[in-house]
């Protein structure tokens, strides 16, 4: 499989190999999370009776009813009345005015030198009247009318202006609205009837001015009565139809409301409502589209990426269907069953798998997904509890655990993960203001810490298996190898105890180097453990482990040392996948030495005289392909030369070191990998301060008086 990936990735390259595996996840997401988004519909009609009791599937707010209860709120509002105290001031002053006109042309008509006949008279006063506002004295008087108040005396106006005026202003300072107008006219008339003091012959038009003078004085304000029904209006709770709620029992006649009601859920088959299938799309393409924005921008090996990719979308929709059936077992329960989900599955499973940035994007994808799934019908888009719920507990395993490289950090993360859910439980339920008994909280607290065992548990148990199946070489994988007591290490310590002491050595300074240039330090010092396991075929051809002094070497002929020598890359290759290493190892193992020359017996052979093919004695490579490849074949050297070398100091081994990578360069034995020139120099550097911190001087100890 592995390999009908790799032709298959080849084939159509990797990011179409990206688009194909993430179409494929979101339709199987989609696939997943369907029956949680469509929700309950029924074949119903109105009028007919309802084979079943039906009842809301979620809390929606009815509009129909909400906007029927805020009309009625507003229409029970009273309008707002507002009092003016000037209208009886101005009624009052209207009335003295006409009583004044009258007044001005009798004066006229004293001081005139000729007689004015009445009838003048009385068009001059009508053309005075006319100047006054017909809105605000609407009275036609008649000739006679007219004539009966100019032939009254000066001292009765008068005294008829002052009396009428003030009872006009007295009695307008009560409130009068519209609709009691007429009454209070009829009302203000019998006041005057009952007074004394007013002419008889113009008794009638008195009467007409005082009822005419009698208006409205509270008027609507329509700016307060429109604000006042505002208020009402968004006084008025929206009416929600809640989730549990009986829309219609069993048996009972499906009427008009009941059917519109149904409606209005999307419980009716021709109104089901598309726009939930429509936001988990939404959401499905959100993800993923991070997810293509992630794998595609990530800078590492395609095939890696490759294997990564897939690790991740599988603990992905592993963890989706693990959701899936607790949900579908939740039903039965009175608390949150939800709160039992992993939190930190996907989470620790992607850290040690892929990257800590794949790791944070998975976490929130699951929370967002869990949220869909576990939403329990409210009318909120998700489950939030949940959602943050899974937030936090997988952040608990990214943020307050740096190393994840041994299995006992695992379960350190299940202790930190525990008290992380522990910590939100209590927040839950301190949040909700319920009261819960006893057996309530014991479940919820046990469930936050069964949920932290899960996450540690399965991602120890199912590590193995994705480490297996994808030829993923983690962290922890790496730490079980640089365990001693393997197999592979023990027959090195038994068999080429020099060997085995050179690797521990160059593992120290590969690593170092590796840390300082950002290349993988954990892979370069496994990879340092096992790189010369092949010389324990033939240990006593190699130099660490003559004990005895005697090389055997010496009594062969170059080209069949050099051939002993270059074999021990390929032999210890075949060891480690008969061991089943992992490839990282086992190409450490072939590229440390490169095609460089066995310079020694190349040499030797050269003074022998023999015509030389310099390929004799070049290992078979290949040529290191990674940093950390390129960094052993360095350190094994450098180690090797500085072990030799009589008297070391700092100055020595820079030139040694300098000289060894120099030599590398222009072999041309790096250029199949991604490292610079800046990188070698940094290696350099850190192996110079490694190597003197061995190789430092030791003060000589004066030697003790007998």
């Amino acid at each position: 499989m592995e390999k009908q990936l790799k032709k298959f990735t080849e084939l159509i390259g990797f990011r179409y190999f990206l688009i194909v595996v993430l179409i494929l996840t979101g339709a199987l997401q989609f696939a997943f999370m369907y029956g949680n988004v469509k929700g309950v519909t029924y074949d119903f009609k109105p009028l007919q009776l309802a084979p079943e009791t039906v009842r809301s599937t979620k809390t929606v707010e009815d509009t129909y009813k909400t906007q029927q209860e805020r009309e009625k709120a507003v229409s029970a509002v009273a309008p707002v009345y507002q009092f003016s105290a000037d209208v009886a001031k101005q009624r009052a002053a209207i009335v003295t005015s006409l009583f004044d006109y009258v007044l001005e042309v009798k004066a006229d008509v004293e001081g005139s030198k000729e007689p004015i006949p009445i009838a003048d008279q009385v068009g001059q006063l009508r053309k005075k009247f006319e100047s006054i506002d017909s809105e605000q004295m609407p009275i036609i008087f008649t000739d006679s009318q007219l004539e009966g108040l100019l032939l009254q005396s000066e001292a009765d106006l008068k005294r008829t202006s002052t009396q009428l005026s003030k009872s006009v202003q007295d009695y307008l300072q009560k409130s009068i609205r519209s609709e009691n107008v007429f009454a209070d006219q009829n009302e203000f008339e019998t006041k005057i009837r009952g007074q004394r003091g007013y002419p008889d012959k113009i008794f009638n038009t008195i009467v007409l001015i005082g009822r005419t003078s009698i208006i409205e004085n509270e008027t609507v304000n329509e700016e307060q009565t429109k604000i006042r029904k505002a208020q009402a209006k968004e006084s008025v709770e929206p009416t929600r139809i809640l989730q549990g709620q009986v829309i219609v029992q069993e048996g009972q006649i499906i009427d008009n409301e009941a059917f519109r009601q149904l409606e209005l859920l999307g419980m009716v088959s021709n109104k089901a409502s598309m726009k939930p299938i429509a936001g988990l799309i939404i959401l499905i393409l959100l993800e993923m589209t991070f997810m293509f924005v992630l794998f595609e921008r990530w800078d590492i090996d395609e095939h890696k990426k490759r294997n990564a990719l897939l690790v991740t979308v599988i603990v992905y929709c592993l963890s989706i269907l693990l959701m899936k059936f607790i949900s579908l077992v939740s039903g039965g329960f009175d608390v949150t069953v939800a709160f039992l989900f992993p939190t930190a599955l996907a989470t620790l499973l992607t850290r040690l798998l892929a990257d800590d940035r794949v790791a944070v994007l998975i976490t929130v994808m699951t929370a967002a997904s869990a949220g869909v799934i576990f939403q329990e019908g409210y009318s909120s888009v998700m489950q939030m509890e949940i959602t943050l719920y899974i937030i936090f507990g997988g952040f608990a395993s990214l943020f307050f655990l740096r190393s994840m490289e041994k299995r006992s950090h695992i379960l350190q993360a299940v202790g930190v993960i525990g008290l992380v859910n522990m910590a939100f439980i209590a927040f839950y339920l301190l949040m909700t203001q319920s009261f819960y008994g006893m057996q309530e909280l014991v479940f919820y607290f046990i469930a936050a810490m069964i949920s932290a065992l899960l996450s540690g548990a399965l991602t120890m148990g199912l590590l193995p298996f994705f480490e297996s199946a994808f030829s993923i070489l983690s962290s922890v994988r790496l730490i079980e190898l640089s365990n001693p007591n393997h197999p592979l290490l023990k027959k090195l310590l038994v068999e080429a105890p020099g060997t085995y002491h050179h690797s521990v050595m160059v593992a120290n300074l590969a690593e170092a180097a590796c840390e300082e240039i950002g290349a993988d330090g954990l892979l370069a010092r496994v990879g340092c453990y096992y790189h010369d396991i092949g010389k324990t075929k033939r240990p006593a051809f190699f130099i660490e482990n003559q004990m005895s002094g005697i090389n055997p070497h010496d009594s062969l002929p170059p080209e069949k040392s050099a051939e002993i020598i270059i074999a021990h890359t390929t032999d210890g290759a075949e060891m480690l996948k008969r061991y089943k290493m992992p490839q990282e190892i086992i190409d450490i193992a072939l590229q440390h030495h490169g095609s460089s020359l066995l310079k020694y017996f190349y040499f030797k052979a050269k003074e022998e005289g023999k015509c030389l093919d310099d390929t004799t004695y070049r290992y078979p490579g290949p040529k290191p392909q990674t940093k950390e490849a390129a960094v052993i074949s360095v350190a094994d050297s450098v180690e090797a030369a500085v072990r030799s070398m009589k008297e070391p100091n700092a100055e020595k081994i820079q030139k040694l070191v300098r000289a060894i990578i120099d030599d590398r360069v222009q072999d041309n034995q790096f250029d199949e990998c991604d490292i610079s020139i800046k990188e070698l120099k940094c290696i350099e550097r850190v192996l110079c301060e490694t190597l003197n911190g061995i190789f430092h001087s030791r003060i000589e100890y004066p030697k003790a008086d007998k």
